[in-house]
């Protein structure tokens, strides 16, 4: 879900996105070459870039080994769900195979943009761990016992990273961290509203709540997000690897597997998760209603659940896997654990400092007015300043102004006498 993107991808993902409706009109057969159209995150899936497997490369061959058929992908990454809705909702591009979050997914269903899946073309549904099916975003109605509509891709938890040569060992193991005032100017908080409202409800202990329909338990969170807003370095998304990974931010909240990236670059950070509770998410792959090639899509879908590339996924990712055959396989245990010592608990173990289990809840589609509350608030959150700062503020640039006007008008009239 979250991983960094480097300029040129960003570029490159445009340019693609920029050229996608003119390639879909030549698309399908063109040349005896099924063109298939996969939309995910940043750096969300083995490319082959440092000696990682190309796992699109090796589907394209698998593809023709098994179906004597030629398919190419067309890889292209978003940012953020909001981005990847746009372009879906928008119906100016067709995509294959996309990989939402679980509140993202559900909108996605209840505005009719997803396809229902046919587990006939994937058969390995079955390496899907239990507790990832039939789930509150895309629930089975059909009967199979698996989502409808998903299958989950990578999944974690949010937590609250750290720098130990800046902050004191007893002011871990809550939210209050992120409000700390100890740490002004050295705190960073997400630039998204989701997370942003997220973290306010879990510090308020309202980890059950982030779905709420109660506008004014909307409305506290808002008050502590504008609390906690004057000791704030800033709102960041990507920018937290940098900020965090050279020591010019000390504390951030963010996603687990995201820490881990950051931690190979500087061992001195830290992670834990709030002692109040945290956000469980789950990204999965889904086919867009509008796609030209729906069974070539779940089949892309089944072979990204085998074995060699669902762990290679997963460790490039470092991510959370749901299939079985990654987490049960030692090679990859040991994998995560040279890492750093506790890489593979920090992303299964779900405990907090003090070892207990962890309260866990997802974000789930909000809709109409709620939605619009969100937005609204999110907006007033990051428009807000000093009601009597933003006074002095204008004052000031009035009575400089005056002052200007009468020290010019002066020197004129001098002027004027003198000559």
């Amino acid at each position: 879900m979250k991983k960094r993107l480097f300029t040129a991808l960003l570029a490159l993902s445009l340019l693609c996105t920029v050229l996608l409706p003119a390639l879909t009109s030549c698309d399908s057969e063109s040349g005896g070459i099924t063109t298939l159209y996969v939309y995910n995150w940043g750096e969300y899936l083995s490319d082959g870039s440092e000696g990682t497997l190309p796992v699109n490369d090796m589907f394209e061959e698998w593809y023709y080994e098994t179906y004597g058929e030629r398919v190419k992908v067309n890889y292209s990454t978003f940012s953020s769900n909001e981005t990847m809705y746009a372009k879906i909702s928008s119906g100016s591009v067709n995509y294959d195979v996309i990989v939402p979050s679980d509140y993202m997914i559900e909108r996605l269903i209840d505005e009719g943009l997803l396809a229902k899946l046919d587990y006939g073309n994937i058969p390995e549904i079955g390496n899907i761990l239990p507790d990832f099916q039939n789930a509150d975003y895309d629930p089975d109605k059909n009967g199979d016992g698996y989502n409808d509509y998903s299958v989950p891709y990578l999944y974690g938890m949010i937590g609250i990273i750290y720098n130990t040569t800046m902050v004191d060992e007893e002011d871990i193991g809550s939210w209050d961290l992120m409000w700390n005032e100890k740490y002004e100017g050295n705190i960073l908080q997400f630039n998204n509203s989701r997370d942003a409202f997220g973290s306010a409800m879990y510090n308020l202990g309202l980890w059950d709540q982030i779905n709420t329909d109660d506008e004014a338990i909307w409305r506290q969170a808002l008050e502590e997000l504008k609390k906690q807003k004057p000791i704030l370095q800033g709102y960041v998304m990507d920018e937290i690897y940098n900020k965090m990974e050279n020591g010019s931010a000390a504390i951030a909240a963010y996603y687990a597997g995201d820490y881990l990236t950051m931690y190979e670059n500087n061992e001195d950070l830290e992670f834990y998760y709030p002692r109040e509770g945290t956000n469980l998410y789950v990204d999965a792959m889904c086919v867009p209603a509008s796609s030209q090639n729906k069974t070539v899509a779940e089949r892309y879908i089944n072979y990204m659940l085998t074995a060699e590339p669902a762990i290679a996924n997963a460790e490039y990712t470092y991510y959370a896997s749901p299939n079985k055959l990654v987490v049960e396989d030692e090679e990859y245990v040991a994998y995560m654990n040279d890492i750093k010592d506790d890489g593979y608990e920090k992303m299964y173990v779900t405990t907090d400092v003090d070892g207990n289990e962890v309260q866990t809840s997802s974000y789930r589609n909000l809709k109409g007015d709620k939605l619009l509350l969100l937005n609204n608030l999110w907006e007033e959150l990051k428009s807000d300043i000093s009601v009597s700062g933003g006074i002095y503020a204008i004052c000031g640039v009035i009575l400089g102004t005056m002052t200007g006007f009468i020290i010019f008008f002066a020197v004129r009239r001098k002027k004027r006498n003198i000559y």
